[in-house]
Formats: C-alpha cells, structure tokens, sequence
C-alpha cells in the first residue's frame, strides 16, 4: 500500500459531467507532495474537467476527492481554501482593481466576519508580490498590465493564501514564448524554495516535460499513462494519446525527453 504521506491529493472512482453529458466515466488519480505534476491530453479529454473537480469546483456524479485524506466535499469551504488555491484559466478581475487589492484577496479564507487585514496578512500579501515580481506594480491597475504581468498577479494572489497546493488551468495560455518560460520558471522556483506542490494543466508537451516531474496523460476522460516524465513522455504515448507519429530526443539541456517533429499516425 502507498504511504498517503507521499499523495496530498487523491481522487476515487471519479464519474464527472454537466449539461447531462459524462466527460469523465471512472477514473482514480493520485497527486504526488511536493511535485509538478501536469496534466496532458487532447483538447476535450476531461483535463480541465478534472481539475475542476479535484478543486471543488465542479461537483461529481460518484467517487470522491481526498485532499489530505479527507473528503473534500465533506470539508468546510474556508478549510479547503486552507489547502489548496485555484488559479482557473483565463481569470477575470473586477474593473479598478489594483494589483495589490488582487493579492489581497488570498487571504480571504483567514478573515473572521468583515474583519480587517492584519499585520500577519499584510506581511504575506507583501511577500507574495515580491515572490512574483510584481512588488513595484502593487499600485497598477490590472487591466494596465501585460498577458504576463497579469499571470504573475494571480499567482500571487493564490501564493497569498498560502496553501500547500496552487492549481492551475492551463496558465501559459495566449502567452508568448518568453511569458510562457517565465511564468513556468516561476511556479518552479515555488516548487523548489516554498515546497509548493502544483498541478497544471498544459497543452504545450516539450513544456511539460521540462518543467513537470509527474505526468497524467488523458484521453476521452481516462488517464492512459502516468508517472514521470521519462516514462510518461514516449513514442507510444503521443501515438495512443494524441494520435501522432512523434520523434523524440533528449533536450540538451535539461535531459528530458523532447519532441523534435511529429505528424499524424500513419
């Protein structure tokens, strides 16, 4: 039996729709602690779906969400958020709303009633913002801000609220190249320094194999491969999952597996 200790996020027998249509019809996942762990898979195959779920925000028909061996949907708002942050995709603030009163807003699951923020709040909003250089830009309106900038403020505000777990669906979307590398490089430096364990959900595979140690590859709202990201990021893979003819090398770089070219199956 796997020691718990190691999964800090679990999900049971997941049976998931909306709109009276099942896009995940069974399916068991395990988030390991303290890793980047992406989710993979064709547009459609139930990734976001299953974050939602796994996040709360979206009910499920049967099984159960485990976080911390606890069930979720058993567990008291305040006290999940307590856990685990969601970054979902695509994020929209209100109008006027300053980069630091953003930030601010993680650490709503701390506040009593309308009580004030604190000096404790106050100190880890601060430091969220400079976590995620966007300390000089506390006072900017968010809507001012470029595709990047605005990324790096929401991580801060889930950084605020100072969880152990941050999810996020697919946070490099509509962003160039060089936001791409720097939003990622910063959810590891969180990784890495803040022990955060993450979960995301990427479309781009060379990027999720740089920057993730766990992967979970889905298609049609079942997970065909899992583990690291050697094992996960094959020839057969990309051919069962994505229907592609992939050549494969390792990255001069990092080691891991990266893909050089593909075309459709043959």
């Amino acid at each position: 039996m796997e020691n718990k200790e190691k999964t800090i996020l679990e999900g049971k027998g997941l049976k998931i729709g909306y709109d009276g249509k099942i896009v995940v019809p069974g399916l068991d996942v395990k988030i390991p602690r303290g890793k980047i762990t992406a989710l993979i898979g064709p547009n459609g195959c139930g990734k976001s779906t299953l974050l939602k779920a796994l996040a709360r925000v979206l009910s499920i028909e049967s099984g159960e969400v485990l976080l911390e061996g606890k069930n979720i949907f058993q567990t008291p708002t305040k006290e999940v958020a307590k856990q685990m942050a969601l970054l979902p995709q695509a994020p929209q603030a209100p109008a006027g709303l300053s980069v630091e009163e953003l930030v601010s807003y993680g650490r709503y699951p701390y506040q009593k009633g309308f009580g004030a923020l604190d000096s404790t709040d106050h100190a880890l909003i601060d430091e969220a913002m400079k976590n995620t250089g966007v300390y000089d830009l506390r006072e900017r309106d968010i809507a001012t801000l470029s595709g990047g900038q605005r990324q790096r403020a929401w991580i801060a505000m889930a950084l605020a609220q100072d969880t152990p777990l941050i999810l996020l669906d697919e946070p490099t979307t509509y962003l160039d190249m060089a936001h791409q590398l720097e939003i990622l490089e910063l959810l590891r430096k969180l990784n890495e320094t803040a022990g955060k364990t993450i979960v995301l959900v990427i479309h781009d595979l060379n990027l999720a194999a740089r920057f993730s140690d766990f992967m979970v590859a889905m298609k049609d709202g079942r997970i065909l491969f899992e583990g690291d990201v050697r094992s996960v990021m094959t020839e057969k893979m990309m051919r069962d999952v994505f229907g592609l003819d992939a050549y494969l090398v390792p990255d001069p770089w990092s080691g891991r597996p990266t893909m050089l070219t593909y075309r459709l199956a043959q």
